[in-house]
């Protein structure tokens, strides 16, 4: 039975009047959405590294006019260091343990001492990151992850025989370490130049090892906790008479380096965003697991096998494994250091490397730990 026609037209007319509307609303959103996809689709494209310099460019500006780095008296770590020359060890009674040395699992240095590595994360003994820089190809050693049978766009170094190869860097020359095993000259992610614009002379394909001195007597917290030379850093609230008392159980316990070893690709499947503060620790990408740890000194080009360092003992932990890292990351880490107010320029380049450790000036406190994220 069939509605009266009295009674369907209304409705007919009632939903027809809302089908109108609906569709003149939809036309609106449509016109809308086809202006605002054709004014940006008139704009350039951005890349993510065009994006980063841009960002880092008008920072940088405000840094210039920043009242926070007017004044160079603000900084109350400058000249701290506690100045300590190397020594010919050969004239020292009982030198002190020295780094960079053998790192694969199973070793044992040859020098006894009492003194026992601070095993803990170094934030569990009040201690922070106070400088990061980076040492062309690895000071340490650690067989099938940075030894004499890895590879880099410059090939690598001996072993035992020790480094006598040296690569140009801006009209300079640095002693090299060795190399990871990652690189292969037939992937561009290894031999596509990168397009630098904070650090100085690096290198897609080299191997790196970075290391961040840690210690209790900086100025942890503050704006002035990173510092170049590393050295004010690590003494800025420990003054000679201070230092006089400690004994060097205390200073182990207090003072650290992080070292981890990279090689560098042209790949952002590999960024990391903050290596400021410390070694990258993460566990699915296997990264900061497995730690040798040991007391050493510092270490550096001016230090060999001959002529020792002073700075120690100090404690070490190092991964023993190399990593993948992508070029922008370390650029990253340049401009983020150039952020400080202490300046830093002097670390955003790679630094020498000290040979190879011998046994007999390694100590024989290795220790092992497994460090979860």
């Amino acid at each position: 039975m069939c509605p009266p026609a009295s009674d369907s037209k209304p409705q007919d007319n009632t939903k027809l009047k809302a089908a109108v509307g609906f569709l003149s609303l939809a036309t609106v959103a449509l016109l809308v959405s086809t202006i605002v996809l054709a004014v940006n689709g008139n704009k350039p494209t951005t890349t993510s590294s065009e994006a980063s310099a841009a960002t880092a460019s008008d920072y940088s500006s405000s840094k210039a006019a920043s009242n926070f780095f007017a004044s160079d008296d603000a900084n109350v770590c400058a000249g701290a260091k506690l100045a300590f020359d190397n020594q010919l060890c050969a004239d020292l009674e009982v030198p002190g343990p020295q780094a960079g040395g053998n790192v694969t699992k199973g070793y044992v240095g040859g020098m006894a001492v009492d003194v026992v590595p601070n095993t803990k994360p170094y934030y569990q003994s009040s201690m922070c990151p106070v400088n990061v820089h980076w040492h062309l190809g690895s000071e340490h050693y650690s067989y099938g992850e940075f030894d004499e049978n890895g590879d880099g766009p410059h090939g690598n170094i001996p072993r035992p025989d020790w480094a006598a190869r040296f690569l140009a860097e801006d009209g300079e020359t640095v002693p090299d370490g060795f190399r990871c095993h990652h690189y292969d000259a037939s992937d561009p992610k290894f031999t596509t130049p990168y397009d630098w614009k904070h650090c100085k002379g690096m290198e897609v394909g080299e191997t790196y090892e970075v290391h961040w001195p840690h210690s209790a007597a900086g100025a942890c917290g503050t704006v002035n906790q990173y510092q170049t030379p590393f050295y004010d850093g690590v003494f800025c609230n420990l003054n000679m008479d201070a230092f006089s008392t400690l004994a060097a159980q205390d200073i182990a316990n207090a003072v650290g380096v992080h070292g981890q070893v990279f090689t560098i690709v042209n790949d952002e499947s590999y960024f990391y965003p903050d290596m400021m503060r410390g070694m990258i620790i993460d566990q699915e990408m296997g990264m900061g697991q497995d730690i040798a740890i040991y007391t050493g000194s510092t270490t550096g080009e001016t230090r060999s096998n001959e002529m020792c360092s002073m700075y120690t003992p100090i404690t070490w932990q190092v991964d023993r494994k190399c990593h993948m890292i992508s070029a922008s990351s370390f650029d990253k880490l340049c401009y983020d250091m150039k952020m400080q107010r202490d300046d830093m320029s002097d670390d955003l380049h790679a630094h020498g490397s000290r040979e190879l450790v011998k046994d007999e000036l390694v100590a024989n406190n290795q220790a092992r730990k497994t460090l979860r994220a």
